[in-house]
């Protein structure tokens, strides 16, 4: 992972400052890419610790087309917690805690329901963009036509932006087919380096390897295409000490075998990382 840890270095070394959306400032370059060979270990992150169950429970989620954060809270992950918590403190003047929260929307249908839907973010899109299943679209394009260029997915609904309490910051990604393996890029818009990007590349690495066990490929490489790739200023003493660290080798996922049926049936019992050595964790705020 030195690829990721050059690009923090990178920011610190040519980005520019700036004001952002948050009111926390940061540190930006415009369009960089990373790449990973993925048949040469898990690409999550060793000089510090990632929360893989919350990676993993993040990606079935989107999978699953679920745009309520009820079910992450129920398996304990509360990374989408701190947007619709922000809403509904706005909205009813209440200064609810965090923990208080997430008991209501864990223990009450009807307040998750109204206060846990992030409106139509990522899996929707996924799973139902105007009508189309986009992802069983491209499983099944994969195997029967894996020489195709339009092997694309796509979260970035315009009209339907507004109604979402974060439009996707990584918003379309595209698979390829060569010599057996499956690759896959994705593409994002803003990009908060030291939190977020660590989780992307983890979840688009195991989207990468069930899209490949679902379709009989091997898996190739991972690419990441960033816009606004940024360090926030309240994250630069953690990316320091992030630094002085020196990478572990990488874990290896297991996946069940034989495949599930379809992708809509993995669990996440059945996503086990094996080897998994890092540094300790370097905590930091989110930006909301």
């Amino acid at each position: 992972m030195r690829p990721y840890l050059d690009y923090l270095r990178d920011i610190l070394q040519n980005g520019r400052r700036s004001d952002d959306r948050t009111g926390t400032g940061t540190t930006r370059v415009f369009g960089r890419q990373l790449r990973f060979d993925l048949s040469a270990g898990f690409p999550l992150l060793t000089t510090k610790k990632v929360w893989f169950k919350g990676v993993a429970a993040e990606l079935l989620w989107f999978v699953s087309g679920s745009h309520n954060i009820r079910p992450l809270v129920q398996q304990g992950v509360s990374i989408w917690t701190d947007w619709p918590l922000k809403r509904y403190r706005e909205a009813t003047g209440e200064a609810l805690s965090q923990t208080a929260f997430e008991a209501r929307i864990r223990d009450d249908a009807d307040f998750a329901a109204t206060w846990g839907d992030l409106g139509p973010v990522y899996g929707a899109q996924w799973r139902d963009f105007d009508g189309v299943d986009q992802l069983q679209r491209l499983i099944d394009g994969l195997r029967a036509t894996p020489t195709s260029r339009r092997h694309l997915v796509s979260a970035w609904n315009p009209p339907a932006v507004p109604a979402m309490l974060l439009p996707p910051c990584h918003y379309a990604f595209q698979c390829f087919v060569d010599a057996g393996r499956l690759s896959l890029m994705w593409q994002q818009r803003s990009v908060d380096s030291f939190l977020g990007l660590p989780f992307n590349i983890a979840s688009y690495a195991l989207l990468t390897h069930l899209l490949a066990q679902q379709t009989r490929y091997a898996v190739g490489e991972l690419i990441f295409s960033g816009g606004d790739c940024h360090i926030y200023d309240n994250h630069r003493d953690a990316v320091q000490t992030q630094l002085t660290r020196t990478p572990r080798p990488l874990p290896t996922l297991r996946l069940p075998e034989p495949a599930p049926p379809s992708i809509d049936d993995y669990t996440l019992s059945d996503v086990q990382l094996v080897g998994y050595d890092p540094h300790p964790p370097i905590s930091a705020p989110i930006a909301v």
